[in-house]
């Protein structure tokens, strides 16, 4: 084991530790009234109103009753998912790497439950909750975008699919994002090699990146200023055929007539 990863389970091990305290803390006041008919329904249903007015630690003590106290309550996956909902819930980067553990627990103790393609998505969100800018570290965007593939694998006709796509469109679009801006450095610097070889990769990884008519511009503009015309004059005729508005199509317009015109 890498120092790292140790380091990494060792803090996932602590946070579990002051949320377990939490939650016994907070035991005290939800359990169930003496004589409850149905404690784990009752917890259940408890926990639900609260995750519905977003009073996560209150649903999450709630849930994670039924969790430890009831192994055999048909309300156990779903109070499982809940524990994972309430710490996806509070939006913190802590909170998103204990949501991820309970989501991957979920998925080792009930793989072929009803809602697995459910756990399977919420893994992926809790990495997609802790994405950074496009000129920041990637590993988290590339970390979701490895668990929506996953999910579209596993689960290709889960009701969830077009859902987990917009996301997975936002993601993608972040990873590309980060490669185009690297592209759009060296075309400043007039380093057009280097510039041209992201922008490829942005296309050749990504060619439904919605950012694309930027990428069509910039390699146009780094092939023509490289003596590569005909080369360059492909991506303008792109730019303007599969783009009605962008910022860069009266310029693409008159760079095409120029190089044309040569």
């Amino acid at each position: 084991m890498t120092d790292r990863n140790a380091r990494s389970r060792w803090r996932v091990a602590g946070m579990m530790a002051l949320a377990a305290v939490s939650a016994t803390c907070s035991a005290r006041q939800t359990a169930p009234p003496p004589g409850t008919a149905q404690p784990d329904r009752y917890l259940s249903e408890r926990g639900t109103e609260a995750i519905k007015m977003e009073k996560w630690l209150d649903a999450r003590t709630y849930f994670q009753q039924i969790v430890d106290g009831y192994p055999q309550s048909p309300f156990r996956p779903d109070a499982k998912l809940g524990v994972g909902d309430t710490y996806l819930g509070e939006g913190s980067a802590e909170s998103a790497v204990l949501a991820a553990n309970e989501f991957r627990e979920f998925l080792q103790f009930y793989p072929t439950n009803p809602r697995a393609d459910y756990a399977q998505y919420k893994l992926a969100m809790s990495h997609f909750q802790q994405m950074r800018a496009p000129d920041r570290d990637q590993t988290e965007t590339k970390a979701a975008l490895a668990e929506f593939d996953v999910f579209f694998q596993k689960f290709p006709n889960s009701p969830l699919t077009p859902e987990v796509k917009q996301n997975w469109r936002i993601a993608r679009d972040r990873l590309s994002e980060s490669s185009y801006r690297v592209g759009l450095t060296y075309y400043r610097l007039k380093w057009y090699p280097g510039a041209m070889d992201r922008f490829r990769e942005v296309l050749r990884d990504d060619p439904g990146y919605t950012g694309r008519d930027a990428v069509y511009f910039y390699l146009a503009e780094s092939l023509a200023r490289t003596d590569k015309r005909a080369e360059a004059i492909p991506y303008f005729e792109r730019l303007l055929a599969e783009f009605d508005q962008s910022e860069h199509l009266d310029d693409a317009r008159v760079r095409l007539e120029e190089l044309k015109n040569q």
